[in-house]
């Protein structure tokens, strides 16, 4: 080793040093994390005997790692605000363990900012415990539209999008292809009920006709073949696309193809809506894909986006509010100052009357984004965003206090 590469080895190791240092000085800015040990989304797979998912798919597809790649990706932001961001994660075993694990994290950390991956039911739950707490929750997978709706919380913000936003993206596409004549193919579970309810108010909205709704069963009984055979189940109406509610997606990947007449599939199979589509090549989005398959070994997923954009927007609100106070970055959040690139085109922002963040709709196969929603033509009188979803005026939330905001 020569005398200057050595200089230059030792600069480099002080710069380290004094780097680490200067970390160690600033004060930390924890967010928290929970899910749950027992979460059917991720435990359950329907009732096929062999496991038919890719050894992608295998893999924990939990968003955590959507959440730590955040972290890593606003360090320059703790930098500027003077903090150092960390993670404190627990995963409890059940939802009625939810509160207790938040207050503890609270209690070791002094974090108030919390994202929870849960059910709907589980997200309701914590939020109402923690309803008079000085807290920020982020649901970062639940699409439950109640949760927006008539069970929404203050303190509630929602970076997944909600089951009314994917449907009315599907809706769009369907629109703007002129297939306006729909055959629904509903699944036995209530979350398919709730989707087949979402997908009827998007063909409200946007001039959809319905032809008929018809319900399936995965079974090879010969003596429900009328609920089980595509030829049965698709044939004999007037239709040009199927939309299919299946949150196990075990049924809806056989539709394809297998309709009695050529139609156009979506929903859980097909052309599906997606907050985030691991082929996306527009707006810097293969660079944060590629960072999060270099950093996982895995595709990116949308709830690993939703993590990941959580983690941008409270960074992006402490810079910008000069401030780590509860109530100034909540009030920023919903505010019409604050504006986030999520890597998806137009700037996001959270809806000052329920929290969720206004976001495109991806319509993807496995390999391919085909559209993202809003489509040319649809608008909206403020944010043509707010065509995706209940916007303020079909919206049963009544919890925020958020005073009329210019989109």
């Amino acid at each position: 080793m020569t005398v200057a590469t050595r200089r230059a080895a030792g600069l480099l190791a002080a710069l380290l040093l004094c780097s680490a240092a200067a970390a160690e000085e600033r004060p930390a800015f924890t967010f928290g994390y929970l899910d749950l040990a027992d979460d059917i989304r991720y435990t359950r797979w329907g009732v096929h005997p062999v496991d038919i998912r890719s050894e992608t798919n295998r893999v924990d597809l939990r968003p955590m790692a959507g959440a730590e790649m955040g972290v890593a990706d606003i360090r320059a932001f703790g930098r500027r605000a003077g903090v150092q961001f960390t993670l404190r994660a627990e995963r409890v075993a059940d939802a009625d363990g939810l509160p207790a694990a938040l207050e503890a994290i609270r209690a070791e950390t002094g974090a108030f900012v919390f994202l929870i991956d849960a059910p709907g039911a589980a997200l309701r739950d914590v939020a109402a415990a923690t309803l008079d707490q000085d807290v920020i929750l982020i649901n970062v997978s639940a699409v439950d539209d109640r949760l927006r709706g008539e069970a929404c919380a203050a303190h509630l913000l929602h970076t997944a999008p909600s089951r009314q936003m994917l449907a009315d993206a599907a809706a769009q596409y369907l629109v703007a292809r002129n297939w306006n004549e729909v055959l629904v193919l509903q699944g036995p579970l209530e979350e398919d009920a709730r989707t087949v309810e979402a997908f009827r108010h998007a063909a409200s909205t946007y001039g959809l006709k319905i032809d008929e709704e018809r319900t399936f069963v995965l079974s090879n009984d010969p003596r429900m073949r009328d609920r089980n055979d595509l030829d049965l189940l698709t044939g004999r109406a007037d239709y040009e696309a199927v939309f299919v509610a299946d949150i196990d997606r075990e049924f809806a990947r056989s539709v394809p193809y297998s309709t009695q007449d050529p139609a156009a599939v979506t929903g859980a199979a097909g052309l599906r809506p997606t907050p985030w589509h691991w082929s996306y090549l527009r707006h810097g989005a293969p660079q944060v894909h590629g960072r999060f398959e270099r950093q996982t070994g895995r595709r990116m997923e949308g709830t690993d986006w939703a993590a990941w954009v959580a983690i941008r927007a409270i960074g992006e609100a402490i810079v910008r509010t000069a401030s780590t106070a509860s109530h100034d970055l909540h009030a920023y959040l919903l505010g019409p100052d604050f504006r986030l690139d999520g890597s998806k085109g137009p700037a996001l922002s959270f809806r000052p009357w329920n929290g969720q963040l206004r976001q495109p709709i991806m319509l993807a196969t496995e390999d391919w984004v085909t559209a993202v929603a809003p489509l040319a033509g649809f608008v909206h009188q403020t944010n043509d965003l707010d065509t995706l979803g209940r916007d303020r005026r079909t919206s049963d939330c009544r919890q925020f206090a958020a005073p009329e905001q210019p989109s």
